[in-house]
C-alpha cells in the first residue's frame, strides 16, 4: 500500500523484502511450526542482505535508513505467515541493538552490535523472571562486583532466542538498597561457565521462535562488560522498551492484514446456498469491519513513528498503538477464524495460527493492563 511517509526507497525496499519473504521464507511455514525451530542461517542470511540494519548507520553494518524502512521490514515479514520468526528479529534488530547503540562504547559496539546486525551473533534480552514481568523493578537477579569482575546469580524465563542466542544482555541488581535505581546491564556470553540454557519453553503459538528459562549460577563476567553506566539500567530498559513495544505493534498489524486477507480470500472462494459467503451481509460486514479498524490502527502506528523520527518521544502514543495493535489483531484472527468455519479451526489451515499466535501481542512487550495504566497517566486521570 502507498502512502505519503513512503518514498520511492520504502516501496523498492518492499518489493524486496516481499520476494525474499515470499521465495526464502513462506514455503517453509509449515516446516518450521512442526519443528517449533528456524534454522540460524535465516539470521544470517538476512544480516548478508542487509535487512537487519535497515535503520542503522553503515559504519555499524547498517544500510543508513530511517525508522520507517523497520515499519516495511516487520510488515513484509509477517507476510511469512511465520509469527515466530518476525518476533525473534524483533529482538535482533529494535530490543537489543538500540541499546548498544546508544550506550554502548565503541568496543562492545565493534564486538556485539557489528555482528549482530549481520546475523553473525545473535542476540536476546534478559528482563523477565519468573517473579517480576511488567514489575522491572523486582527482579532478584544479582551481580555482584568483585575486583575486576561481576559475579551474576538469578534466573530468566520467557527469553525469545534464549535456547540459541551467542549472547544475553542480562538485567540485573546491583545495589538492591535502591530500588530501581540499583539496576544494571551486563553482556553475558553463550560458553560462559555459570550461563544455562535451562529448558526450551513450550507456548501455544509463536512455535519456531525459541522461548528459553536461563538460569545463572556464580556466573562470572569482566567489568568491561556493563553496558551503560552503573545503575542506570532501568532507565535504560524503559527507554528500549518503546522501540520494542512500536515495531511489536508493527508485527501485530501486519499479521492483522494477512489474517484479513487470508479470510477474504476464503470467503470468495467459499461456495454454500449457491453463491461466495462473501455476499452475505454478515460475512461482508465481518470483513468490514476487520479492513477499518486495520486501518485505523496503521495510521496511528504510521502517525506515532513519524513523531519518533522526528526526535519526539511520544510514550502515550507508542502505548496506545501497542494496546490497540494488539488487541485488533486479536479480534482480526478470531473473525478471520470464524469465517473459515470449521476448516479455520483445523491445523492445515493458516487461520488457526494466525489466531494462536495473535494472542501473545497482548502479554509480551507490556501487557495491556500496563499500556492502559501508562496512557492513563498521560491522560492525567
Amino acid at each position: 500500500m502507498t502512502h505519503y511517509f513512503f518514498t520511492w526507497e520504502h516501496e523498492t525496499m518492499r518489493n524486496t523484502l516481499r520476494r525474499f519473504v515470499e521465495k526464502e521464507l513462506a514455503p517453509h511455514a509449515e516446516e518450521w511450526e512442526k519443528e517449533e525451530y528456524f534454522p540460524d542461517w535465516v539470521f544470517r542470511r538476512m544480516g548478508e542482505l542487509g535487512f537487519l540494519g535497515l535503520c542503522y548507520p553503515e559504519e555499524y553494518g547498517g544500510q543508513g535508513g530511517d525508522l520507517f524502512m523497520a515499519v516495511v521490514f516487520f510488515e513484509e515479514l509477517a507476510r511469512s505467515g511465520i509469527g515466530g520468526l518476525p518476533l525473534a528479529m524483533l529482538v535482533q534488530t529494535q530490543m537489543v541493538p538500540p541499546l548498544i547503540f546508544r550506550f554502548g562504547t565503541e568496543e562492545q559496539k565493534r564486538k556485539y552490535l557489528i555482528p549482530t546486525l549481520k546475523g553473525e551473533k545473535i542476540a536476546c534480552l534478559g528482563i523477565t523472571e519468573p517473579n517480576a514481568g511488567s514489575d522491572v523493578a523486582s527482579i532478584q537477579t544479582r551481580a555482584v562486583r568483585t575486583g575486576n569482575y561481576w559475579v551474576i546469580n538469578g534466573r530468566k524465563i520467557f527469553i525469545t532466542n534464549g535456547v540459541r542466542a551467542d549472547f544475553i544482555l542480562l538485567v540485573a541488581k546491583t545495589d538492591p538498597s535502591k530500588g530501581h535505581k540499583g539496576i544494571s546491564l551486563f553482556f553475558v556470553d553463550k560458553g560462559t561457565p555459570g550461563f544455562i540454557v535451562s529448558r526450551k519453553l513450550k507456548k501455544v503459538g509463536m512455535l519456531c521462535s525459541d522461548t528459553a528459562e536461563l538460569l545463572f549460577e556464580d556466573c562470572i563476567v569482566p567489568e568491561e562488560n556493563l553496558l551503560g553506566e552503573e545503575n542506570k539500567g532501568f532507565y535504560h530498559i524503559m527507554w528500549e522498551l518503546q522501540y520494542e513495544r512500536l515495531f511489536g505493534a508493527c508485527i501485530a498489524l501486519g499479521s492483522a492484514q494477512c489474517a484479513y486477507e487470508q479470510a477474504l480470500s476464503y470467503a470468495r472462494q467459499r461456495i454454500q446456498f449457491g453463491r461466495p459467503i462473501c455476499e452475505f451481509q454478515v460475512i461482508a460486514h465481518k470483513l468490514v469491519d476487520m479492513a477499518t479498524e486495520i486501518e485505523a490502527v496503521r495510521q496511528l502506528i504510521y502517525a506515532t513513528v513519524w513523531k519518533v523520527s522526528k526526535g519526539e518521544y511520544p510514550v502515550k502514543e507508542i502505548s496506545m498503538c501497542k494496546l490497540a495493535s494488539a488487541q485488533v489483531a486479536c479480534r482480526v484472527a478470531d473473525m478471520a477464524l470464524q469465517i473459515h468455519g470449521g476448516y479455520g479451526y483445523m491445523m492445515e489451515f493458516p487461520a488457526q495460527r494466525y489466531w494462536r499466535d495473535a494472542r501473545l501481542s497482548r502479554i509480551g512487550g507490556g501487557t495491556d493492563e500496563i499500556m492502559k495504566e501508562i496512557i492513563a497517566r498521560s491522560l492525567e486521570i
